[in-house]
């Protein structure tokens, strides 16, 4: 179920994976953290797609991964 239904509230164990799959897929970028506007469309991008129901971490980095080749 979309987390989108609460508000945007994620607890702990929501945020760590949404922590590591923006961690990992700012490394395969190689986005430097003064790339922030880079970070932050990358940041908006992850959190959307976990709203819309993607919410296995696996899952979540092959999406990822299939739009930066889009």
């Amino acid at each position: 179920m979309p987390l989108s239904r609460y508000g945007g509230i994620y607890g702990p164990a929501e945020l760590d994976l949404l922590q590591r799959v923006f961690d990992r897929l700012c490394d395969e970028r190689r986005l430097a953290k003064k790339d922030r506007e880079q970070r932050d469309q990358l940041a908006a991008q992850v959190i959307h797609v976990f709203d819309d129901g993607v919410t296995e971490e696996a899952d979540l980095l092959r999406v990822m991964s299939k739009r930066r080749r889009a």
